[in-house]
């Protein structure tokens, strides 16, 4: 794996051909956790696959389509067309370079834009090769809910899961107390409709109760979790990369 800390020289006798794309965000999680969230576990996809595909890394985007979240003060939130526009530049400027494969993974679930940006930039360069690590991501979910032990989790952002993301990735930063509710299930209805401030207590689209467990538990399930799915996401990775590529580039 290699990323911005190599040199051009160290890149470039690589001889890789393949390019990493993390996309986070910056964005509320209720009152007591940081906006950061998203953006690290970005980072935690990126290095798995560029491990996986010995590909070189970019550093991690810190926005994204925000815009259910952009009521909530700090929130910084881009249009799909800005975002995109500038996925694009930079994957056109180092096809330049000979990089002819590319994944963007982004840590944010609100990024509707991944799916048909990945479409259309496909056809529109018959050339290169764009993907998103999500041939799986299913199972992989499901595993490491049952893993973690959060088979019982009614959330979508900023409950039980995210403390135990933020307390595991950087604990430094959390004010460990009591937030988020049961939000009716109606509510998912006007999900894309509306900012969150309208259907939920406090930007929490699930509860955490102080108390419950101790920081280590907290933890320690956040590590089981994430390190459960990016594993799972990991596997086949590089069969599915090379396999579409081989595909989209023979004759048809």
């Amino acid at each position: 794996m290699l990323n911005y800390t190599n040199t051009t020289a160290e890149i470039a006798s690589s001889g890789t051909d393949t390019v990493i794309i993390p996309i986070g965000a910056t964005e509320q999680f209720g009152p007591f956790l940081p906006m950061h969230l998203d953006t690290l576990i970005a980072d935690l996809y990126a290095e798995a696959y560029g491990k996986a595909l010995n590909a070189y890394v970019l550093p991690t985007l810190p926005f994204n389509t925000s815009e259910e979240h952009a009521n909530y003060k700090g929130t910084v939130t881009v249009s799909p067309n800005i975002l995109t526009a500038m996925i694009e530049e930079i994957i056109v400027n180092l096809a330049r370079q000979n990089f002819n494969k590319f994944v963007v993974c982004t840590g944010h679930g609100g990024a509707y834009w991944e799916a048909a940006f990945i479409k259309h930039i496909n056809y529109k360069y018959p050339h290169i090769l764009v993907i998103a690590p999500n041939h799986n991501t299913h199972n992989a979910w499901e595993e490491a809910i049952h893993t973690a032990g959060f088979q019982d989790l009614n959330e979508m952002h900023g409950g039980l899961l995210s403390v135990c993301t933020a307390m595991w990735l950087c604990p430094e930063l959390v004010k460990k107390s009591s937030m988020g509710s049961d939000v009716p299930q109606n509510n998912r209805i006007y999900a894309d409709y509306m900012g969150w401030d309208k259907l939920t207590e406090d930007g929490c689209w699930g509860k955490f109760e102080e108390g419950s467990y101790t920081d280590e538990e907290l933890s320690q399930r956040g590590q089981t979790f994430w390190e459960t799915f990016i594993q799972k996401r990991s596997e086949g990775l590089k069969q599915v990369l090379d396999e579409a590529y081989h595909r989209k580039m023979s004759p048809s």
